[in-house]
């Protein structure tokens, strides 16, 4: 894949309990342009869509992904009140490319309705996983930890 000059990419995540898979799915994600934003879960999204407390709180795992080679910049997530509030980032940074791991809960016909409808042309793309997701998962990492 080549890099295009100034394409942004944005990738989106939670990354409690960092991992390789997270690492991965960066690193996949910024093939597809040459500048890598994430946009990190709030605490109050992993309550509300998780159905439980995040193990490191969002400005720890703002800082750690922010830390990161492949991220060229990172940004905690909008508060959501209704469901669409989660898109209004992207049109705050305008990304030529939006970028979702193959495991993350996101209605790609609702967000391809609401470019459309905010007359956002962008590509979305849907990484699939280059490690063992048995292995490199949080959720595994979390059972595994207790």
């Amino acid at each position: 894949m080549y890099y295009m000059k100034n394409k942004v990419v944005l990738a989106f995540g939670t990354f409690d309990i960092l991992h390789v898979g997270h690492i991965k799915y960066l690193e996949s994600a910024k093939k597809h342009g040459s500048r890598l934003g994430v946009v990190i879960a709030r605490d109050s999204s992993i309550i509300r869509f998780k159905n439980r407390e995040p193990v490191i709180n969002e400005k720890d795992r703002l800082k750690i992904i922010k830390s990161l080679k492949v991220v060229d910049f990172a940004v905690l997530g909008n508060e959501i009140k209704n469901a669409r509030d989660k898109y209004k980032i992207i049109k705050k940074f305008m990304p030529d490319v939006v970028v979702f791991g193959y495991d993350q809960k996101v209605n790609l016909e609702d967000l391809r309705s609401w470019l459309k409808q905010n007359k956002i042309n962008i590509k979305i793309i849907r990484i699939r996983y280059g490690h063992i997701p048995e292995k490199y998962k949080s959720s595994i990492i979390r059972k595994t930890i207790k």
